[in-house]
């Protein structure tokens, strides 16, 4: 883990503080090009009633839409928590260069934890992966916000 790395991961748990305050799963997203920031996101799935809005797929909407492109070769994409299934498929239609996560998943992460696809046959692009950046601040958003829940 570089600086740069951990300087966007605080930008993404920042995006997860503000999914948490409105009552969603905290999960925050930034997506960068170079040292600068294209898109953030949070998990709206509750708010919005839709399943498909995690903080990636919000993330790449985003950034997808100010680039005019639905492809994002050099970018990478910060999130708090492990993608799952559907977000690592949402990654690599967009073509993300690169993906740091924060805390793992092991019930739902699809990037080595109950499954990995990011080294998928199926899939006809690869991105580089870094797990574990701030994954002690990922993990406690997580669980105080479960905490406060039961």
């Amino acid at each position: 883990m570089d600086t740069r790395d951990a300087a966007f991961m605080q930008s993404a748990l920042r995006e997860a503080e503000k999914a948490a305050t409105a009552g969603e799963i905290p999960v925050g997203a930034v997506l960068t090009m170079g040292d600068e920031i294209l898109a953030a996101g949070q998990n709206r799935s509750i708010r919005d009633f839709d399943p498909s809005a995690h903080a990636e797929v919000v993330a790449l909407r985003a950034a997808c839409h100010a680039q005019s492109n639905h492809r994002l070769g050099n970018a990478t994409l910060y999130v708090t928590l492990e993608p799952c299934a559907m977000c690592v498929g949402a990654l690599v239609q967009a073509r993300v260069n690169r993906l740091v996560f924060g805390a793992y998943d092991p019930k739902a992460g699809a990037v080595g934890s109950a499954i990995d696809l990011t080294d998928s046959a199926a899939f006809n692009h690869r991105f580089e992966v870094l797990g574990g950046v701030l994954a002690d601040e990922s993990g406690a958003l997580l669980q105080d916000f479960f905490r406060s829940r039961r």
